[in-house]
C-alpha cells in the first residue's frame, strides 16, 4: 500500500498543491486568524479584490475570463475552520501544529488527527479557480466563512450585500456522485447538573473504565451508520454496576465536539473491596456481549478496566443515580426517517459530550437535527425533558434553519447536465441530514439559487477522516465545467 507525505504528484496538481498549503495553517474554529491572513496575502499576491467583514468572513473576487463577461456571477463557498479531533495517544496542538497528510492507497489521511478536508478541499478548489489561467468562467466571488463547525457564527453574522452573486455553489459536501439541494436544520441542547460530594468512604477500591477505538464521525452524515457512541456505551455499563454493586462515581468524561459522535469516554469510581472480583467478572461479561453486539459496525472497540488513583471525593449517591439515569435515558441516534425522501434521516439527536467542570458542575452537550422545524423542536424538547427530570438546568442555542429543496433550480439542471456529459451517468439528487450554511444564506439572500457538491470524504469529524483521491479529480472537473456552462444574464 502506498504511503506518502507529499501530494504534489496527485491530479489535479493545482488543487492538491493548494490543499497541502492549507494543511500547514492551523485553523481551529473561532481561531481562523492565520488562514484569514493567508487569504489576504494570497489576494494581494494575485492582484485580486479582498474584503473581510466584522465576523471574519472573507470575500475574494475575480473578473470573468475574456468572452464570459456577461455570464451570471457565481459565488463559490466553503468554511475556513476545521474540526480538531485526535487520538488520545497523539501529541498535537491544533493551534500551532500543521496537519500532516499522508497518501494511503486510494485515500489521503492525516497522522492521527482529523485531516481538515472538511472543508479544506473546498478552499483549495476556490484558490485553484482564483489562480487559474486556463479555465473559462464568468465573474466569480469566493466566500470563505468562519466558525461553521461550532456555531455557524460566520453565516449568522453575514450581512446582506456582502456578495452580489445570485448563484451559490457550496463546496462542503462529502459524497461524489451526489448533488445536494437541501439540508437539515439544527439546534444544540446543553444541560448543566450541579452535584454534591462526600468524603471517600472506608473499605472501597478505586477503578477506572475506558471506552476507546470507536469510529466516531459526523453527527449528521454518519448518524445512521450504526456507529456506537462512547458515552452511551460507558453509561450502559455504569448504570448496571451502580444498581448491582453500589459503585461510587468520582469522575466521568466523554466525547468532545457537539457535531461529532463520541469516540472515547472514561469514568472512575469506587467499589467495596469485597465486591471487586465479582464486579470485574461481570464487567468482562459486558465486554464480551458488547463486542459481539458491535462486531460488524465497531470492530476496533476497546472497553478496559484498571485500578485507579484514590480520588479526593465521590459524588453523593442521590446525584450519582440522577446523573446515570439522565445519561442512560437521553436519546441518541436516528429518531425518524423521511417519508418524503426515502433513505434520508429526517430527525436525529447526538449525545455529544459529558464534562465535569471545576465548580462541581457536569456539562452535557447534545445536538438535534431535523428536516422539519417541528421535528427539530420535538426532539429538542424530548432531550430537555429528560434532563429536567434529573434536576439539570437546560439551555438551547439559537439553532439554524434548514435549506428547503428546490427541484426546479436552474443550477441543479446545469450541474446534472454537466455531470452526465462528463461521466456518462446521472448523479443522485438529494437533501443531506448534515447542516450546511445554505439555510442561513437563503434567509439573508432569498433570491439565491444554490447547490452543494464535493469529493468523497469518509470519517469526517474523526481522526479517521479520509479524502478519496480519484473523486477530487472528478469534483474539480465538474466544478470547472459547471462554471463554463453558467448562462448569461437576462
Amino acid at each position: 500500500m502506498e504511503r506518502n507525505t507529499t501530494l504534489n504528484h496527485l491530479t489535479p496538481n493545482v488543487v492538491w498543491g493548494h490543499f497541502e498549503s492549507i494543511c500547514q495553517i492551523p485553523r481551529p474554529s473561532r481561531k481562523e486568524e492565520k488562514i484569514i491572513a493567508f487569504l489576504e496575502e494570497f489576494s494581494n499576491k494575485n492582484k485580486l479584490k479582498f474584503k473581510k467583514d466584522k465576523a471574519g468572513n472573507v470575500l475574494i473576487s475575480k473578473a470573468a475570463t475574456p468572452g464570459f463577461e456577461n455570464k451570471k456571477k457565481v459565488v463559490l463557498q466553503s468554511h475556513l475552520d476545521m474540526v480538531c479531533e485526535k487520538h488520545s495517544y497523539i501529541e498535537h496542538n491544533f493551534e500551532t501544529d500543521p496537519i500532516t497528510p499522508v497518501i494511503d492507497g486510494e485515500w489521503v489521511k492525516a497522522q492521527g488527527t482529523t485531516l481538515g478536508a472538511d472543508c479544506g478541499i473546498g478552499i483549495a478548489a476556490q484558490l485553484a479557480v482564483l489562480t487559474s489561467s486556463n479555465i473559462e468562467h464568468g465573474p466569480i466571488e469566493c466566500l470563505f466563512t468562519v466558525d461553521e463547525e461550532t456555531g455557524l457564527t460566520g453565516a449568522f453574522a453575514l450581512e446582506p450585500g456582502f456578495f452580489d452573486g445570485k448563484i451559490l455553489i457550496n463546496l462542503d459536501s462529502e459524497d461524489e456522485g451526489e448533488l445536494f439541494i437541501g439540508c437539515a436544520g439544527g439546534i444544540d441542547t446543553v444541560a448543566t447538573f450541579s452535584f454534591q460530594t462526600r468524603e471517600i468512604p472506608a473499605g472501597f477500591f478505586p477503578l477506572e473504565i475506558k471506552v476507546s477505538g470507536l469510529q466516531g464521525g459526523h453527527s449528521g452524515d454518519d448518524i445512521n451508520k450504526g456507529r456506537a457512541n462512547a458515552n452511551k456505551l460507558l453509561v450502559r455499563i455504569l448504570w448496571d454496576l451502580y444498581h448491582k454493586y453500589g459503585i461510587k462515581l468520582t469522575h466521568i468524561e466523554g466525547g468532545n465536539l457537539r457535531n461529532a459522535i463520541a469516540r472515547e469516554a472514561s469514568a472512575r469510581f469506587l467499589v467495596l473491596k469485597g465486591y471487586k472480583e465479582n464486579l470485574v467478572a461481570q464487567f468482562n461479561i459486558y465486554v464480551n456481549n458488547l463486542q459481539e453486539e458491535l462486531k460488524i459496525t465497531e470492530t476496533g472497540v476497546k472497553i478496559e478496566i484498571s485500578s485507579a488513583e484514590t480520588p479526593a471525593y465521590v459524588l453523593c449517591d442521590e446525584n450519582c443515580e440522577k446523573l446515570l439515569n439522565m445519561l442512560y435515558a437521553c436519546p441518541h441516534g436516528v429518531f425518524a426517517m423521511s417519508y418524503r425522501m426515502p433513505g434520508l434521516v429526517e430527525t436525529s439527536t447526538n449525545l455529544a459530550s459529558v464534562k465535569i467542570k471545576d465548580n462541581r458542575v457536569i456539562e452535557i452537550t447534545t445536538s438535534q437535527r431535523s428536516d422539519h422545524e417541528g421535528g427539530k423542536l420535538d426532539i429538542m424538547s424530548m432531550v430537555e425533558s429528560v434532563f429536567k427530570l434529573g434536576g439539570a438546568t437546560v439551555v438551547h442555542s439559537d439553532g439554524y434553519p434548514g435549506w428547503t429543496p428546490n427541484p426546479d433550480s436552474e443550477i441543479l439542471r446545469i450541474t446534472e447536465k454537466a455531470y452526465i456529459e462528463l461521466f456518462g451517468n446521472k448523479p443522485i439528487v438529494r437533501s443531506i441530514h448534515a447542516g450546511l450554511e445554505c439555510g442561513l444564506f437563503l434567509k439573508k439572500y432569498p433570491a439565491l439559487d444554490m447547490i452543494s457538491f464535493g469529493p468523497t470524504i469518509k470519517g469526517a469529524h474523526s481522526p479517521e477522516e479520509s479524502l478519496n483521491i480519484e473523486t477530487v479529480d472528478k469534483f474539480w472537473n465538474l466544478l470547472t465545467k459547471v462554471l463554463k456552462m453558467i448562462p448569461e444574464q437576462e
